[in-house]
């Protein structure tokens, strides 16, 4: 049975399993088969005899004004079902104030230039409110590794660089990013989405997949950006807030690519590792982002 946890005492007080590493896939609840995904790594990595903690908390520092906190999906009910179906051994489902006894802390975690770009340009504040609440997970967890979605690359890409900054000790494992049959990737956020405007949400992964196939042919980094944004472009009812094509490790621009040319950093065009394209853009009142990892060295598939 899974344990749900309210309280830093009842986390403090559970009883581990000693034989083995303890694994944190921090989420705000709302689960689905891309969050089955990180669950399914995590009991992986722990082993038999380590322990799974999940975390479900809608954190308030990661959301900006006039943004979705207040109407979140909130269905703790059905996400303890998972996870105890997923072998998970606690949860840890703090309210608001028991994470922030003090209310809006005052110390928080600068998420540095990296944080300013792309999906930190858009919605400011909320990488420092990510790397704040992880930090905080990572402080009462104590884990060995954590567990992420590479849906979300660039946050996996600053918690990456938090733990290496910090000397946190902590293990970051990636997960492919998980999608329906039609090709969308899955998010809590999908719910959403009406009949229609699901079906054009789709544009977001038919523009992937248009940069992945230029790119395959060999297409310099420019060429890949154009095919993707032809793609979109061809959708009038999708607002684009940014397409891009970057390192996964700094996010730093690909050398040919926009942006590069004043980029302190850009990257070479031509890569024996992948590259990170990248999307957000908006379908009505809904902002979806979606990105995979292509090489632009050419002849290989993309992620």
């Amino acid at each position: 049975m899974t344990e749900l946890i309210r309280t830093r005492d009842e986390l403090f007080s559970f009883s581990f399993s000693g034989s083995g590493p303890i694994v944190l896939v921090p989420t705000m609840g709302a689960l689905h088969d891309g969050h089955r995904a990180l669950l399914r790594s995590a009991r992986s990595v722990a082993g038999p005899g380590g322990s799974v903690v999940v975390s479900i908390f809608v954190n308030p520092l990661q959301f900006g004004p006039g943004e979705d906190l207040d109407r979140y999906p909130r269905t703790l009910a059905d996400d303890l079902f998972m996870c105890s179906a997923e072998g998970v051994d606690a949860v840890f489902a703090p309210s608001g104030a028991e994470m922030y006894p003090d209310g809006k802390p005052s110390v928080t975690v600068d998420p540095g230039p990296m944080g300013a770009l792309y999906e930190g340009a858009f919605r400011p504040g909320f990488f420092g409110g990510v790397l704040t609440v992880v930090l905080k997970l990572f402080n009462l967890v104590r884990p060995a590794a954590a567990v992420f979605g590479e849906k979300d690359a660039q946050q996996l890409a600053l918690v990456r660089r938090l733990v290496t900054d910090l000397d946190l000790g902590v293990e970051i494992h990636a997960v492919r990013t998980v999608r329906d049959t039609d090709g969308l990737a899955i998010s809590s956020r999908n719910r959403y989405l009406s009949i229609s405007e699901r079906k054009v949400a789709l544009v977001l992964p038919h523009a992937l997949r248009a940069g992945c196939e230029a790119a395959a042919s060999g297409a310099a980094a420019a060429a890949a950006l154009a095919a993707a944004r032809e793609v979109l472009a061809a959708e009038p009812e999708v607002t684009v807030d940014y397409l891009a094509l970057v390192d996964p490790v700094t996010f730093a621009p690909m050398e040919g690519a926009p942006g590069a040319e004043v980029a302190a950093g850009a990257v070479p065009a031509v890569l024996a590792v992948p590259a990170v394209l990248a999307v957000a853009a908006r379908i009505g009142a809904n902002r979806l982002i979606d990105n995979v990892r292509i090489d632009l060295s050419g002849g290989q598939r993309c992620c």
